[in-house]
């Protein structure tokens, strides 16, 4: 059993033996004729949770993104979203080459309904019409922030009074549900089209999905076939995705207090420093002070000693805590840290 703790991201967990059974038992079908029933059982309970009509089945976050962009713009059309947000950031340069759109970049952070406002363009021909604005809720590299509810419905409903279309990537929806106490669907109200992650906290092995009308995820099933993400017998991928809902969204309370005990512990060590007001989730992002080291620096002495994390910046490095993580894990991290920074 490996002594390493990956605290790189929450997508690194291993299926349980239970999640594993279930797969091996699901009842499957073709789902590019959309006839798998645990794949059609899993779209129809997340539709659900969201407060959405439908829902489509991907294989990953990313092409869930991109679907939902594809959708709600045009070529030609700016993206209202934030510097550092997933689609923009993360998605390998995605979204201007499949859709043709280029991004309208908000203020770093959680922008508002005034800076909303402030940066639309409508009907002059020197400026891409601003026609989505996409927001990232829990926000990822703001340190898995999450959005107040009435901020983020007055965005949405900004966005709507200037005739945009909305889109929330939730990848990480279910954490910030626990994080404020509201379900999946009051915080999904007001966004045309909704995106979320089974991979990330819940523990399965692959899988995202798109909620939004009916209307749009007829449309959303060409354009992932478009994008090569038809599948076939997928329902023992699906069967993971429901074992993880069922399962998982209970205990995403303990990866968010074992990420605070991180950042108090953190926030002690000489050279360190948090890098956001509080921890709300399940991420840390850490500050390294540039007179100790380098973050990619202190990355290659940590992974030696058995405590991997992941670099955002020259001076900074993030950590999440997830369901293969515990209490005595972020202990040892933190003692891994202190000794490494004191070298």
């Amino acid at each position: 059993m490996s002594t390493t703790i990956d605290l790189r991201s929450d997508t690194v967990t291993k299926p349980c033996q239970a999640m594993r059974e279930a797969m091996a038992l699901a009842e499957i079908g073709d789902d590019v004729y959309g006839e798998d029933p645990t794949v059609n059982l899993l779209q129809k309970k997340v539709a659900t949770l969201l407060g959405k009509e439908s829902a489509l089945f991907t294989p990953s976050g990313s092409m869930a993104d991109q679907i939902a962009v594809g959708i709600l713009t045009r070529p030609g059309d700016a993206v209202m979203t934030s510097p550092d947000s997933h689609i923009a950031f993360h998605e390998a340069g995605a979204t201007p080459m499949l859709s043709g759109v280029q991004f309208s970049f908000m203020p770093r952070g959680l922008f508002c309904a005034d800076d909303v406002r402030a940066a639309y363009h409508d009907n002059d021909h020197h400026y891409p019409p601003t026609t989505l604005v996409e927001v990232e809720n829990t926000y990822n590299m703001g340190g898995g922030q999450v959005w107040p509810l009435e901020q983020l419905r007055d965005v949405a409903s900004a966005a709507g009074e200037l005739g945009m279309n909305t889109m929330l990537d939730g990848a990480r929806l279910w954490n910030a549900a626990v994080a404020t106490g509201h379900s999946e669907a009051e915080l999904s109200e007001g966004f045309d089209l909704v995106t979320v992650c089974l991979s990330k906290g819940l523990g399965a092995p692959v899988g995202s999905l798109i909620a939004g009308s009916s209307e749009h995820i007829h449309r959303a099933h060409r354009l992932r076939k478009m994008l090569g993400g038809g599948m076939r017998q997928a329902g023992i991928l699906a069967a993971a995705g429901l074992y993880a809902l069922n399962n998982g969204r209970g205990r995403l309370h303990l990866d968010h207090e074992n990420a605070k005990q991180l950042g108090q512990a953190i926030e002690n060590i000489p050279g360190l420093s948090i890098a956001t007001d509080k921890v709300d989730s399940n991420i840390v992002i850490v500050e390294v002070a540039a007179e100790l080291t380098s973050a990619a620096r202190l990355q290659e002495r940590c992974a030696t000693k058995g405590l991997l994390f992941w670099p955002t910046g020259p001076q900074r490095f993030r950590l999440v805590t997830h369901l293969d993580v515990t209490g005595e894990h972020c202990d040892r991290a933190v003692s891994i840290l202190k000794d490494t920074c004191g070298e």
